[in-house]
């Protein structure tokens, strides 16, 4: 077990590119770890390997690629969680003030955007600063984050030319299996209180609604048997969610750039429609979210499929099926790690309906899934 993480930490300290992580509710953690400093980049998503996108579907997604790399893995069972140390900012109230009048600012101009017809939806996002001590290490944080956060996608990725970034993400972007395709739409957020039976407002439904319309439009020129699971509350960390889980099958002509050209960014992330709130963020959030809100995992992985069992296949169940697999989770309740300091990134839907005070509360909720490990 050490072997694996002192793997990545020589990785880290020869300034060499590597990604690990684990998916949700699963035993392996696996690790990519780039064998030069080289920076991949990825339009076409015809690639093999870890891809790395930003929010902004304008820019590049980085790409570690299976060619250039080696592939470890470890059971999540071996691996023993670390104590990480950290000292906040002492002036961490004043500027909590701070960006809490400019957050709720925001959060009025999109309000007041909204109810004059500029569109439906808008997340609105902003960054948290908190200082580490100098001995901190991300290595550490991320087998916190292991432990604490078992039904999240957890991970680490670094590039020495791009950054250090950390997650626990709830939310699946798209999963597809040969020409099997399911996506997870999530949105709606309330604080966990020992209950998954609770009650949704109006607000947190529309939201939902909007999310599940906006996959669901966008999928079908690309996919056929389309299908929508009943939405159902999900716990994630201190916070629960609506999810609802929507699947399909590819058309013979769909690529996997046109699916995630036609999703990313989805309402979740986004709002909707998707270009004016775009701009709408680009334009007012006054900071650059880079990853956050972005996407990232594994892209046309080789997977193996049984072949179905019965009777009649018999003679069938020694041939398995080989197929590509990709798995893209969106980066939500995640950390940049720049200059002793975390990054902390977090935001929340904003509707006709929303209250600006209880909409900053929901973003300090947010906060906590990282706080949590640091």
């Amino acid at each position: 077990m050490e072997d694996f993480f002192n793997r990545i930490e020589t990785q880290y300290r020869n300034h060499l590119p590597f990604v690990v992580y684990r998916k949700p509710n699963e035993d392996a953690v696996k690790a990519m770890l780039q064998q030069t400093s080289d920076l991949f980049f990825t339009q076409e998503f015809t690639e093999k390997g870890f891809v790395f996108s930003p929010f902004d579907d304008a820019e590049d997604s980085v790409l570690i690629p299976i060619e250039n790399s080696e592939v470890i893995s470890i059971s999540q069972q071996l691996v023993i969680p670390a104590e990480a140390g950290i000292h906040s900012d002492s002036s961490f109230a004043q500027t909590e003030n701070e960006s809490k009048n400019r957050h709720i600012n925001l959060i009025k101009k999109g309000i007041k955007a909204i109810t004059e017809n500029a569109f439906e939806k808008v997340v609105l996002s902003r960054q948290e600063t908190v200082s580490l001590s100098a001995e901190t290490n991300p290595i550490s944080m991320f087998k916190n984050l292991l432990k604490v956060y078992k039904s999240a996608f957890v991970y680490c990725w670094y590039h020495p030319k791009v950054g250090m970034w950390l997650g626990a993400t709830p939310e699946t972007l798209i999963k597809i299996e040969g020409k099997q395709l399911s996506i997870m739409a999530l949105a709606g957020t309330q604080d966990f209180k020992g209950t998954l039976d609770v009650v949704w407002k109006a607000k947190e439904k529309d939201e939902q609604h909007i999310v599940t319309q906006f996959v669901t439009d966008s999928l079908k020129p690309w996919v056929e048997h389309l299908k929508i699971a009943k939405t159902e509350t999900v716990k994630a960390g201190n916070l629960l969610h609506l999810k609802t889980m929507i699947s399909a099958r590819l058309q013979a002509h769909a690529k996997l750039k046109d699916i995630i050209s036609v999703l990313h960014p989805t309402p979740a992330v986004c709002g909707f429609p998707k270009l004016d709130a775009k701009q709408f963020i680009l334009k007012n959030e006054n900071y650059n979210r880079e990853f956050y809100t972005g996407f990232l995992g594994e892209l046309n992985f080789d997977s193996t499929k049984a072949p179905r069992s019965g009777k009649r296949n018999i003679e069938n169940r020694a041939y398995a099926i080989n197929q590509k697999s990709t798995q893209l989770y969106v980066n939500l309740r995640c950390m940049q790690l720049k200059d002793s300091k975390a990054l902390i990134y977090v935001g929340g839907g904003i509707t006709e309906s929303s209250i600006h005070e209880s909409e900053w509360d929901e973003t300090v909720s947010k906060s906590q899934t990282m706080k949590r490990i640091l």
